[in-house]
């Protein structure tokens, strides 16, 4: 993410790096080819979630039971192989996406949706906390008729349900490619070596929490 602005004196005090805070220099070069097989592996499956800085996304997907993994990358969008800075020029059409591996026998897409409406805003167009642009929009993204209906059904659902103050902006679209980001943007937090990171330690970390104490679903033991 880009450098943000301060929101309110009571939320930022100065104004701090969102998720490009590691000073890498702007390359507007496509990448090499990160198109991503979404054929899952033998036993297992995949899905695909966007709501806002992946780094979040990714660090609460993989803290729930019976996913494997959260890869963060793009989707959404029409470039064809887009690099992290082409994606925040916001004209790539690309939202930032993670790709959710998982044993389906031990969680379904069903809830999985449900760790998606718990973890970000899904009322805020084109936002999601201090980051704004089509980039942070809220994308449920499905790959068969039936992930469609299940994730209609959500949308319907938590819309009634009034849970939110303000109607959802959830975009739904089929998964039609999915593009691995640059290297450093992979287990950003998860590795640890970047948890004294402004942005982790007030956008990344509160956001998790949050979502720890509203999620009812099975979470890993020490997540």
């Amino acid at each position: 993410m880009r450098f943000f602005k301060i929101l309110s004196l009571s939320f930022c005090v100065v104004a701090m790096l969102a998720c490009n805070s590691n000073g890498q220099s702007a390359k507007n070069k496509q990448q090499k080819d990160q198109k991503l097989d979404l054929t899952p592996p033998k036993g297992k499956a995949v899905a695909a979630f966007a709501e806002g800085c992946f780094w979040c996304s990714e660090h609460i997907f993989e803290a729930v039971v019976g996913v494997d993994d959260a890869v963060s990358g793009y989707a959404g969008g029409h470039t064809i192989n887009p690099t992290y800075d082409l994606v925040n020029t916001e004209t790539t059409g690309h939202a930032e996406t993670v790709l959710v591996y998982y044993d389906p026998k031990v969680v379904s897409y069903a809830e999985l949706v449900k760790v998606f409406f718990a973890s970000h805003d899904p009322t805020t167009p084109n936002q999601q906390g201090p980051d704004k642009g089509s980039s942070y929009r809220s994308i449920l993204f499905y790959q068969s008729p039936g992930e469609k209906e299940i994730a209609m059904q959500a949308i319907k659902e938590i819309s009634a349900s009034n849970h939110f103050e303000k109607p959802l902006v959830t975009q739904l679209k089929h998964l039609d490619a999915f593009y691995k980001a640059e290297d450093y943007h992979q287990n950003y937090i998860n590795s640890g070596k970047n948890r004294l990171n402004p942005y982790v330690q007030n956008v990344s970390i509160p956001r998790y929490q949050k979502f720890k104490r509203e999620y009812k679903g099975k979470l890993k033991k020490g997540a």
